[in-house]
């Protein structure tokens, strides 16, 4: 996950309204939720700020979440302690994942929030899944979510410039998103955030991180998860859709 250490205090500007109470979060995946057995052992790999976590323990699961930004993982204890929630928040690349966890250990992986695009090219999306799908229990399932590069790649390099003020404990800000799209698939891409901020003065404060990505078409995440003995059950795959879900089941 080269270049991806996003400071907590940007990354909540992302998160949509409706999915920043942890609950919320964690009722947006019912189709999937209700597949678990009681009692669950489920991770969070690339938990962000833990709102999904802390959503997954408070309906009883056993949860475990990693980020391989430390500022991400303090805030998804931090996250935990407020709600009184039980979340074991380790900070871990993917590559780690299997030095933390015995192999069959969880009967569901998320990988969400548009984050394996942050592994280093094919080798590393590879191993990434490699890794999540060691971790599952055979029927066990990874959850995962994707921006659809195939439209991202289409609009070319651009600057994306937020509508209207985003609201975040009592501060306002403008997200602004700058698309550095590189001439072919397998390169470098990157994706600069900048949060316009205005304080109580009137001021405007502008905080931005640069972050590297390497993008990939939907058949190639298709095989991807394919060659780690991962069988699609759910894709929500459109090419004029700005993300989707994938559900894939271990076979």
């Amino acid at each position: 996950m080269t270049g991806y250490d996003v400071p907590a205090e940007v990354y909540e500007w992302l998160i949509s309204d409706a999915k920043l109470p942890p609950a919320a979060f964690a009722a947006s995946f019912d189709d999937v939720l209700h597949l678990l057995p009681s009692n669950a052992h489920v991770l969070d790999c690339s938990c962000g700020t833990g709102q999904l976590a802390v959503g997954l323990a408070g309906r009883g699961l056993q949860v475990a979440a990693t980020d391989a930004s430390e500022a991400m993982v303090r805030r998804t204890a931090q996250l935990s302690e407020q709600f009184g929630a039980s979340v074991r928040a380790v900070r871990a690349s993917w590559e780690e994942l299997p030095d933390l966890f015995r192999d069959d250990t969880f009967d569901m992986v998320f990988c969400v929030g548009n984050s394996l695009h942050h592994a280093a090219g094919a080798r590393g999306r590879g191993a990434a899944l490699e890794s999540m799908s060691r971790l599952l229990r055979p029927g066990g399932r990874l959850v995962l979510t994707s921006r659809t590069w195939e439209l991202v790649r289409a609009r070319g390099s651009r600057l994306q410039i937020g509508d209207r003020l985003v609201r975040r404990n009592g501060r306002d800000a403008v997200v602004v998103y700058r698309w550095e799209i590189a001439p072919r698939w397998e390169q470098e891409h990157h994706i600069e955030i900048a949060i316009a901020q205005v304080d109580a003065t009137g001021l405007v404060v502008v905080r931005s991180e640069l972050l590297s990505c390497w993008p990939y078409r939907y058949e190639e995440l298709e095989a991807g998860l394919h060659r780690v003995g991962l069988q699609t059950e759910l894709s929500t795959f459109d090419r004029e859709a700005e993300n989707y879900r994938v559900v894939a089941r271990k076979v």
